[in-house]
């Protein structure tokens, strides 16, 4: 059975490794609508997003999880989002005049950057990596190792059509949860924890990880990634739960700004350009106003002005 657009959590019953496998078809689609990114910018941008969904389903939390890159290459600025329900976006910002291709022409030098924070914005967490190693998985890897201390294994792939990646994590034993889930078949006889066996898991697991083939990381069924990955072991793999592309822009959101801007300024636009148009900077959709609809705009003698902004 084919699964698209959605994010599966998995996890060994009787021992301390979990993961998440995700597949983006329709909503990568609808990212890409408005825009035309060379082929090198948007296979980073996609793996990105990817990330952004698998770095968010790691969480529980109700608000907005944000990975920026930001690098002395080819690509100045990346950022991707995704809330707690998993409304994603994503957008970059890049040198037009390059030809740079490769992971490390494109990124540079520079910082991978995590923003974790809450609809109430009562708690806001961020943690800063550098970029390391020829991938953003490597990169996100150092992350983790870093800023959470917990071992990650990280495989990101993006193709014109279709984005996937998978997330493995080996989590500390302390706690009821975890001290309750690893079974007896691992415990010695004092009631520890056999570490060896543990680390031979985890070593057998991140190989996997790492060596897990392109076409199968692209399959459209989740469950194969996971046996792929875990083989031989007992792994429980949850449901979907759907992503979906979603950005903030909306046309009373432009209405908003080109009040903001004011009359007379829209109406100098208008004169010159023979619409007003804004274009969102994240998923590139444009908002046209003819002299109609600017008309309307500035119909009612009620009307407040204000600001917005599309980000």
């Amino acid at each position: 059975m084919a699964e698209s657009d959605c994010v599966r959590r998995f996890l060994l019953d009787d021992r301390p490794i979990r993961g998440q496998v995700v597949r983006l078809q329709a909503s990568w689609a609808a990212l890409l609508e408005h825009t035309d990114y060379p082929a090198p910018i948007q296979v980073l941008l996609g793996e990105a997003a990817v990330a952004s969904v698998l770095l968010a389903a790691t969480l529980k939390f109700e608000g907005a999880l944000t990975l920026q890159l930001q690098g002395s290459g080819r690509v100045a600025l990346l950022v991707a989002q995704c809330t707690h329900d998993f409304r994603v976006r994503a957008m970059a910002q890049f040198d037009a005049t390059s030809s740079a291709s490769g992971f490390r022409e494109l990124v540079g030098d520079g910082n991978v950057t995590v923003t974790i924070e809450a609809d109430d914005r009562k708690s806001r967490y961020q943690g800063v990596v550098p970029l390391v190693g020829e991938s953003l998985a490597a990169s996100l890897e150092e992350y983790f190792d870093r800023s959470e201390q917990i071992p990650t294994v990280v495989r990101l792939t993006a193709s014109r059509d279709v984005l996937a990646g998978v997330l493995v994590q080996r989590l500390p034993l302390a706690g009821g949860l975890i001290g309750s889930a690893v079974g007896s078949s691992q415990r010695l006889d004092d009631g520890s924890l056999d570490d060896t066996l543990l680390d031979e898991l985890w070593h057998t697991t991140s190989a996997a990880v790492h060596a897990l083939p392109q076409d199968i990381l692209l399959s459209p069924s989740m469950a194969a990634v996971v046996t792929a990955v875990m083989a031989g072991e007992d792994t429980r793999l949850f449901g979907e739960q759907p992503i979906r592309f979603e950005c903030r822009c909306a046309p009373d959101r432009v209405a908003a700004l080109l009040r903001g801007l004011g009359e007379s300024e829209v109406r100098d636009i208008l004169a010159e350009e023979g619409a007003v148009t804004v274009t969102c900077e994240f998923c590139h959709r444009p908002y046209a106003f003819d002299s109609i609809e600017v008309e309307r705009l500035f119909a009612s003698a009620e009307m407040v002005p204000g600001s917005d902004t599309l980000n």
